[in-house]
């Protein structure tokens, strides 16, 4: 069930585009997931996505959910300039939020979704000197891996160069000391990306943990796993995945929809 209170009688639904209507959906979806998948910190940290047809907006989460109370008639539009354009609800967004979303979004044309999370094995990978390592599969597809230093709560609008200058034209970043940034083409690709970083962190996290000499794979077979992995090679990665994971919502709480 909505917890928020809508400012006026007149459905969300009613006001926005179909478009973005199901960006919508799809948003409150990725959030439920995070979610069930245990990547959310209360409500703390944030997704956001591109408003379709609107080039200079992105919707991001009001400041003051949970990620499983999250739904489509929640999330507040705003501008890159940090103007609000539409806001249903009576809460605001979190600016440090703003500062490290609209700065990917701005810099990065290709990027439709934005995903950073505070995990526990995701910020105690950050905090080590060797960054992530290709233990195994799980962690092979993101060899190369941007990194970010910690420069306190993301709440200064300067560091917003530093920020996209480090990710580059890479998907995912490490932000050291902090925690996870995962991007994508769409909300299943950002998504599935940050589900697979995760995994690759909890890996490293269980694997150092059992104090013993490690196995390394060969250079060439890392890079040519990591290879298969990339996006199109074999097939989008998460696009195939997000109509079971959205049945799998449906099936114990569609509120996301709402």
């Amino acid at each position: 069930m909505a917890v928020t209170a809508l400012r006026n009688a007149r459905s969300v639904r009613d006001q926005v585009s179909p478009e973005e209507w199901q960006k919508r959906v799809d948003l409150a979806a990725c959030y439920r997931l995070v979610h069930l998948y245990g990547m959310d910190e209360m409500i703390a940290n944030h997704i956001s996505t591109r408003v379709p047809g609107e080039d200079n907006a992105f919707l991001l989460n009001p400041y003051g959910l949970l990620y499983e109370q999250m739904h489509a008639s929640c999330f507040i539009k705003v501008d890159l300039e940090g103007n609000t354009l539409f806001n249903p609800t009576d809460m605001e967004i979190n600016h440090a939020g703003f500062v490290i979303h609209s700065a990917v979004h701005k810099a990065r044309h290709d990027i439709d979704c934005v995903i950073h999370t505070h995990t526990l094995a995701g910020m105690a990978v950050s905090a080590m000197k060797a960054g992530l390592l290709p233990l195994a599969q799980t962690a092979m597809r993101f060899i190369d891996v941007a990194y970010h230093d910690y420069e306190g709560p993301a709440i200064r609008m300067d560091e917003q160069e530093r920020l996209v200058n480090n990710l580059g034209n890479r998907e995912v970043m490490i932000l050291r000391n902090h925690g996870l940034l995962a991007t994508g083409a769409s909300i299943p690709e950002a998504f599935n990306n940050i589900f697979r970083l995760e995994r690759a962190c909890q890996l490293q996290v269980m694997t150092l943990s059992c104090n013993t000499e490690l196995s390394m794979p060969q250079r060439e077979i890392v890079e040519e796993t990591n290879h298969l992995f990339k996006p199109g090679v074999r097939r989008r990665l998460g696009l195939l995945e997000w109509p079971a994971l959205l049945c799998k919502l449906d099936a114990t709480d569609p509120s996301f929809r709402d």
